[in-house]
């Protein structure tokens, strides 16, 4: 009886563990910017060569 009274607890502990860690991921705005990351593999950033950054910082 006391391994089940122990394993609620635990377990009590590490669910309130997950969710301070979300309100604290969700209050620092982790989860601010959700539309960029699903259109981002959308735009095309052109691709520069090497000889191309030199010319460019000269």
């Amino acid at each position: 009886m006391s391994i089940i009274l122990f394993l609620a607890v635990a377990a009590i502990l590490v669910a309130g563990g997950f969710l301070g860690a979300f309100i604290w991921a969700t209050k620092d705005g982790q989860y601010d910017d959700t539309y960029t990351p699903s259109v981002r593999m959308l735009f095309d950033n052109p691709v520069q060569s090497p000889e191309a950054k030199i010319k460019k910082d000269e």
